[in-house]
């Protein structure tokens, strides 16, 4: 029986960690180690928030070699991390400039400009992407207008967890599923959109080539070791649904945790008017599939409700808001002030003064309405993509961290008006595992992968609860959350 080590290394926006998969070949059986966990944070550098990249690349370095000491032969090592975020090279291969986090306030009436000067509908005909105020167009856009000094230093351009591949490897690539968050990537030739670049005023030389998950990119030297680094699908929603299961054509995907992300996984992308018009995305994926999906806030909200309010016991929070009243009050959790708000209480409690709604004060009160706007708003993503699909989403696959939360899970369901599966909860390990298994040609497709997955993890059901709450009660909120988004 053949056993393959595999490195899994996943980077999301506040923690990060080195996972050990054990792949017995033969029996398709998958078990994961967390070797290493760690901390992931802003930091405020020239009045800016930024990533800390030394320290993220000597957590990773840690990791590994936990792996290593434990005297296990590691073949293969992928990374990913969230979107959009960059990282600009000089000649010697050394940052130019600050490594920005996507929630810096630089990019604030940056998205207007572009949309005014470029126009709208021709940037969502070229990409498919959908409009948010810190994909990379728009932080290149600030860059550009902001640092011009830095341009003559500039050699090239890269994600975040190509920087981090080019330093295990020092060799420079550019992943497709991560290159296409960027806003920057056209949708019907899968590369860079020389118009786009032209309207930064930045050489093509800058972006190099793109290249499609599943290969070798380069060797990790650690003394007498050598080990292959795998380009994953390095976005960590696209390696998330890589590992949903999906039961059948017409079912969607939620990655859920400090973001939610719920799609689609499809071959055609949707970038006409009515898409546009939905803020529909269409990020690449892998085997020729688009992930036909939309940004909603997420946990976030509640991630900072506990750190402001120094909650330890989230099951004991969650627990209680499930006892307080629902719909008591509603905020739309896409309005650009929870983006990154001094205090995310203060900011949920001032939306719902302004919209003359009760306001939440103690802190079970405060995270209910958080989870029944969630689950709204996963409403009515859901009718805008069963509206794309030409058909009713069967079911709901709950993926990520949040889907260990059982009361937004039953929400879902409840508000959604379909059953919702929840599980694996390491989607974005086992995705990045997932392509690892097809660099080294144990496997071929995401398909393939799926049914492993299924056959690997536990998955728990809930079912849609018709009555679960006052019919004219919930008809009325529902109207009521349908105006916060217009």
């Amino acid at each position: 029986m053949t056993i393959l080590n595999i490195a899994a290394v996943d980077l999301g926006a506040s923690s990060g960690r080195v996972m050990l998969a054990t792949y017995h070949t033969e029996q398709q059986q998958i078990s994961l180690t967390e070797m290493h966990r760690f901390k992931n944070q802003l930091h405020r550098r020239n009045g800016h928030d930024c990533w800390d990249l030394v320290y993220l690349e000597n957590a990773i370095v840690t990791g590994l070699q936990k792996i290593l000491q434990n005297h296990t032969a590691l073949h293969s090592i992928g990374i990913d991390t969230w979107g959009v975020d960059y990282v600009l090279l000089d000649k010697n291969g050394d940052i130019v400039g600050d490594s920005y986090a996507y929630r810096d306030a630089r990019t604030e009436g940056v998205m207007a400009k572009v949309q005014q000067e470029f126009g709208k509908e021709a940037i969502y005909r070229k990409t498919g992407i959908q409009f948010l105020t810190f994909n990379t167009l728009y932080q290149l856009k600030a860059m550009v207008d902001e640092n011009p000094q830095w341009l003559p230093q500039v050699a090239d351009f890269v994600m975040i967890p190509d920087y981090l591949n080019f330093r295990l490897t020092g060799v420079l690539n550019r992943e497709y599923t991560n290159a296409t968050t960027t806003q920057l990537v056209n949708v019907n030739t899968d590369n860079w959109d020389q118009d786009l670049l032209d309207y930064l005023g930045l050489p093509r030389s800058w972006f190099g080539q793109i290249r499609h998950a599943g290969r070798n990119v380069g060797q990790w030297q650690s003394g007498q070791q050598s080990v292959p680094v795998m380009s994953v699908a390095s976005h960590d929603t696209a390696s998330a649904v890589i590992a949903s299961p999906l039961s059948d054509e017409y079912s969607a995907y939620l990655c859920s945790g400090t973001w939610s992300l719920m799609g689609l996984d499809r071959k055609q992308v949707c970038n006409d008017e009515q898409a546009m018009n939905a803020n529909i995305t269409n990020e690449g994926g892998i085997d020729g599939h688009y992930r036909i999906l939309k940004n909603i806030m997420g946990l976030w909200l509640f991630q900072r409700l506990c750190a402001e309010r120094n909650i330890a016991d989230i099951p004991t929070l969650v627990q209680q808001a499930s006892q307080e009243t629902a719909f008591e009050s509603l905020i739309n959790p896409n309005d650009e002030r929870f983006l990154n708000p001094p205090s995310m209480v203060e900011a949920i409690q001032q939306y719902c003064r302004e919209h003359q709604q009760t306001v939440p004060e103690n802190t079970a009160q405060l995270a209910r309405c958080i989870f029944d706007s969630l689950a709204m708003l996963y409403r009515q993503v859901a009718e805008e993509l069963s509206t794309l699909q030409k058909h009713p989403i069967s079911r709901l696959h709950i993926v990520g961290g949040g889907s260990q939360n059982e009361f937004l899970n039953q929400l879902c369901a409840d508000i959604c008006g379909f059953d919702v599966i929840a599980g694996p909860i390491e989607a974005s390990v086992l995705g990045n595992v997932g392509c690892q298994l097809m660099a080294l040609d144990q496997l071929h497709t995401a398909a393939e992968f799926r049914q492993i997955v299924s056959k690997n993890f536990p998955l728990k059901r809930f079912k849609f609860r018709p009555h679960f709450v006052d019919k004219e009660l919930f008809n009325r909120k529902w109207q009521q959350f349908q105006q916060f988004s217009k």
